[in-house]
């Protein structure tokens, strides 16, 4: 073979490798997620806009089930070295994730050790501050916050003779219309409620400016204790116990349960999170509005403001160099105010940067669909307190669970609502003490 042929072939042969390394030279990065259904749409076509964005990185979504079932997952693929890159926790998850602290990646250090130029400060206070050590350093990239809201049927409203512009503000205000509805024929029910002890005693208590637990919620100390077995607590439930015998207020399920009770047009009113406007949006053959949650007005200082709910995504130890630097790059992606925005406009959930927010604002997204910055509104009426900034307690996932199993012995009409809260903060106790214990 002459010397020419044998560069060629020499070329050839280069070529080839190149192409076939080229082929294979994407570094996959797994992205375990809780969002099922619409949500989960929006957030496959945020991996697949990634992606298609650059050519040596692909983000795989799985979807792992809810979040306390993508949150277990998770746990169990760390003990058993399979772990995924970056798992989306909610946000009562977050206490647990700080203190395994050999097993997570702070983002702001993965930012800074690859060079990304990032910025907490371009996120909203309310969001950075949920997700930050006691020195601000944010330990999880904010994705999917939200707080909960009040969704209501237009029509069943128009039909009743009452305003459709002006939901009800406080809870005389809720019931009052709900009476009339009923009355009406418009509906028969007044409201129902997703996700119990996020609305009625962690938000309820945030809205009141009253504690849920001792020390700030949890934020500055483990030796934390409930206290929504106060008589405002036990009033509200009580409430809620006796509307149900109206049929005000149905009971619907744990999470998003009773979504279709209002889909339907059974219940007029919904109450549940920011995040479910895609779903209710696709759903809800009727005219529908979105107001804030309702407050008791005897209350001093309320409403005084809600608090978060929604994910982080957190950054799993046990990887490569080479694939964190691929994580890194797709959190740049995703902090990008265009990607934040759309998932913002498309989801219902809060627009986590400024910029994002600003950038709706232009838009004229808020304009056009009346009410989908109530949720941002209602997080920032005022500067949060030690009763609103939120929650930073360990165990939450099994509380809200023991939580959760309470108010099912009021709405049953088992318990009274004194029994059933003073029994929930009893055993919510006993697992902050487990907590305190096995991270002391």
């Amino acid at each position: 073979m002459s010397l020419k042929a044998k560069a060629l072939a020499a070329t050839a042969v280069l070529a080839l490798t190149a192409t076939a390394g080229g082929a294979h030279a994407q570094v996959e990065i797994n992205w375990w997620h809780a969002m099922g259904g619409e949500l989960g749409d929006r957030l496959n076509e945020i991996a697949a806009g990634f992606n298609e964005s650059q050519s040596d990185y692909t983000v795989v979504p799985v979807y792992r089930g809810n979040y306390t079932e993508t949150m277990t997952a998770a746990i169990a693929a760390f003990r058993a070295r399979q772990q995924p890159h970056i798992v989306q926790v909610f946000e009562v998850g977050t206490a647990s994730m700080m203190a395994a602290e050999g097993a997570i990646y702070p983002v702001y250090r993965l930012m800074e050790e690859h060079g990304i130029d990032w910025d907490p400060d371009v996120y909203l206070p309310a969001v950075v501050g949920y997700y930050s050590d006691a020195e601000g350093n944010i330990l999880s990239l904010p994705f999917n916050s939200s707080t909960p809201v009040l969704y209501y049927n237009k029509d069943a409203f128009a039909e009743a003779g009452l305003d459709p512009e002006q939901p009800p503000r406080t809870w005389d205000e809720l019931v009052e219309a709900s009476r009339t509805m009923i009355e009406a024929g418009s509906a028969d029910c007044g409201f129902t409620t997703g996700w119990p002890s996020w609305l009625h005693l962690e938000n309820f208590s945030a809205l009141h400016n009253v504690p849920l637990a001792t020390h700030a919620n949890g934020f500055e100390s483990l030796a934390t204790e409930f206290r929504f077995d106060s008589d405002l607590h036990k009033r509200h439930i009580g409430n809620m116990a006796a509307w149900q015998q109206e049929n005000i207020f149905q009971y619907g399920g744990r999470r998003s349960d009773s979504r279709p009770k209002f889909l339907s047009g059974e219940c007029a009113m919904y109450m549940d999170s920011s995040g479910s406007y895609a779903a209710v949006k696709a759903g809800a053959d009727f005219e529908f509005g979105v107001g804030m949650l309702p407050y008791y007005d005897d209350v001093e200082g309320a409403p005084q403001n809600s608090i978060i709910g929604g994910a982080t995504l957190w950054v799993l130890q046990g990887h490569s160099d080479e694939e964190y630097e691929g994580v890194a790059a797709f959190f740049q992606y995703l902090s990008q105010p265009e990607v934040q925005a759309r998932w913002h406009q498309e989801t219902g959930y809060l627009p986590i940067t400024l910029e994002a927010y600003q950038l709706s604002e232009e838009q004229g997204f808020y304009e056009e669909n009346p009410g989908t910055d109530v949720s941002i509104k209602q997080l920032t009426l005022n500067d949060p307190t030690e009763h609103s900034r939120g929650l930073r307690l360990g165990n939450f996932v099994q509380i809200r669970d023991v939580i959760n199993e309470e108010l099912e012995e009021v709405w049953s009409g088992n318990k009274t609502a004194e029994q059933a809260l003073e029994d929930a903060v009893r055993r919510g106790n006993e697992l902050l003490r487990q907590f305190e214990r096995d991270n002391s």
